[in-house]
This record gives structure tokens, C-alpha cells and sequence, in this order.
């Protein structure tokens, strides 16, 4: 009998606490770390996501150790967090996130950083999920917040190259001197 006639096994995936520092002003959010991430216990750990190659696009080489990379955007005032503290899902992909899904916090987040100016999703599947999740939440001042959806830097987002993602990703480094043009 073929594997692949066996469901994938599904697991809860759990999240991690947000990275950022005061006076922080764009908010990047993923939907959920994927395996390689959790195992690593790194946001964007997986080698096929770009996320880091387009953060080094902007801000010049980035320290190969985690904790310096983290420093480095946070010191930019770009903070990083999931929609979702948990999920059940197989695998580590966006569709294979099942209904039982937790959203974090975003009204202690956003309370805990006022000066959070723009929230900037890594993918369509976070816009679709804050929607669903945390947009009701917010308070009036909250939902004011300007968003913005970016092309996923996920692997396997491969519609666009990597030069295409860092253009997109470029309001991200720039915030706040960047207008918004979409």
C-alpha cells in the first residue's frame, strides 16, 4: 500500500512571542511558523524562506547568529509576530491550517506598542487570518492602523523571484520616510 494514502499527520503548531522593541512602528506578520521554524525556535528559520535575504537586501549583510539578525530589524523599528499563537496543521504549509486556530493578541500588542504605524502581512493567508480572527478585537484607534499585504517570502510562494519580493518588501525598511503608493 502506498504512503500516500494515509492522511499527513497533524500536530499543533505553536507560535512564538513577538519580537520587538519600543517604538517600533511597522508590525510584519506571518500566519504561523512553519516545522523548521519551530524546530529552531527562529522566526523565518526554514533556508527556502527569503525573508532574511530581503532583509539584508535593505539593511546590508545581516550576523549570521539569530539573535543579532533579530536586533538588527528591531533596531529599524520593524517588529515580527504571527496571526496565530496555535493551529492544528500537517506539514508547514498556510493552506493546511485547520479551523481550530488561535489568534494572538493584537489589541494588548498594539496597546503595549502605540506607535505601531503600519501592519504589513507576509502573505495573503496572514491578511486572511487577522481578518477572520483579529480585526474585531481592535479598538476604533486600531483598526485605523494603516495594512498592506506583501507576496509571502515563503519558498513556496515561487510566482515571484527575489528580486520582485524585495521590491514589494521595500515600504518595509523605508516606513515611515516611504509613502504608500498601493
Amino acid at each position: 500500500m502506498s504512503r500516500s494514502r494515509y492522511p499527513a499527520r497533524q500536530r499543533v503548531s505553536y507560535g512564538f512571542p513577538p519580537l520587538a522593541m519600543p517604538g517600533a512602528t511597522v508590525l510584519v506578520l506571518g500566519s504561523l511558523p512553519g516545522a523548521k521554524s519551530i524546530n529552531a525556535c527562529e522566526y523565518y528559520a526554514n533556508p527556502r524562506n527569503a525573508f532574511w535575504q530581503i532583509a539584508e537586501q535593505h539593511l546590508g549583510i545581516l550576523p549570521q547568529a539569530y539573535a543579532a539578525r533579530v536586533k538588527k530589524v528591531t533596531t529599524r523599528g520593524v517588529a515580527l509576530w504571527d496571526v496565530l499563537a496555535a493551529a492544528t496543521r500537517s506539514g508547514s504549509l498556510d493552506s493546511a491550517i485547520e479551523e481550530d486556530a488561535v489568534p494572538n493578541n493584537f489589541r494588548a500588542l498594539l496597546h503595549a506598542y502605540p506607535t505601531i504605524q503600519m501592519i504589513c502581512f507576509n502573505g495573503a493567508k496572514a491578511c486572511q487570518l487577522f481578518s477572520l480572527f483579529s480585526v474585531l478585537t481592535l479598538t476604533e484607534q486600531q483598526k485605523r492602523i494603516q495594512r498592506l499585504t506583501l507576496p509571502s517570502t515563503s519558498g513556496a510562494h515561487a510566482k515571484m523571484s527575489l528580486r520582485e519580493k524585495a521590491k514589494a518588501w521595500e515600504i518595509v525598511w523605508k516606513w515611515p520616510s516611504a509613502q504608500l503608493t498601493r
